[in-house]
C-alpha cells in the first residue's frame, strides 16, 4: 500500500549512514523505508505524549 510521502531533510551521523547503507546493500530495502519504520516506532513509543492524536494503527486502518 503506497501512500503519498512528504519530502524532508534529516541529519544522521556518519556511523548511522554507513550502517544503513550496509543494511540496504544486504537486504535491498531502501534506506528511506528503515527511516520511516524508525519514526513509526518513536511515534508509537511516545503516543501517550500526544494528547488528542489518533494512534498509528487507527490512522492506517482508516486509509
Amino acid at each position: 500500500m503506497s501512500r503519498k510521502k512528504v519530502s524532508t531533510t534529516i541529519y544522521i551521523t556518519p556511523e548511522q549512514a554507513e550502517r544503513l547503507k550496509l543494511l540496504h546493500d544486504r537486504t535491498k530495502v531502501p534506506i528511506a523505508v528503515y527511516i520511516r519504520e524508525g519514526i513509526d516506532m518513536v511515534l508509537k513509543h511516545y503516543e501517550h505524549v500526544l494528547p488528542g492524536q489518533m494512534s498509528l494503527e487507527t490512522t492506517v486502518q482508516k486509509k
